[in-house]
């Protein structure tokens, strides 16, 4: 069961949490969200409050619902999971059931929708959103290996308004 805690009292490693075991970022309510798995991101402080960051590129279904709804959720899992996480990032949700297919139970907390399983959730308020732009790509090696496509990311900035844990 998830329990609410003072995001204060955080104490994890993002590089792991994030880059390596991967989370999903999901937006919308009880009757109608969607979620992808993402492994870039960060938590830090920024305008004197705890946020978050992701990056969602301009394709994915996730983005519609991050750029209607004003909250979105970062869920964390603990071992196990990565089957569900990958199913998530490789299907959309337009076409398939993710939470169905994959066993993950939706909950709901007014605010936004997160997943029963995780271990860690942040739920966030939208503060800021970007496109990333060509231009801004002082690497251009960076922008070429990552955006061949040129499809580049929107970066969403989110103050972290309530944290859950198991």
């Amino acid at each position: 069961m998830l329990t609410e805690f003072d995001v204060k009292t955080l104490g994890f490693n993002p590089f792991e949490r994030i880059g390596r075991d991967w989370c999903l970022i999901t937006a919308g309510n009880k009757d109608s969200y969607n979620t992808m798995t993402a492994s870039w991101g960060g938590v830090g402080i920024l305008w004197n409050k705890e946020v978050a960051t992701c990056y969602i590129r301009p394709q994915r279904y996730t983005k519609e619902f991050v750029d209607r709804e004003e909250y979105f959720t970062l869920s964390f899992f603990p071992d196990g999971w990565r089957d569900a996480l990958n199913f998530c990032g490789k299907y959309s949700g337009r076409d398939r059931d993710k939470a169905a297919e994959t066993g993950l139970k939706p909950f709901y907390d007014g605010l936004g929708v997160a997943f029963e399983q995780a271990n860690l959730v942040l739920v966030c308020r939208k503060l800021f959103a970007q496109p990333m732009l060509e231009e801004s790509f002082i690497d251009k090696d960076t922008l070429e290996r990552n955006y061949p496509a040129r499809d580049l990311h929107t970066i969403y900035v989110g103050e972290i308004v309530r944290a859950y844990r198991q």
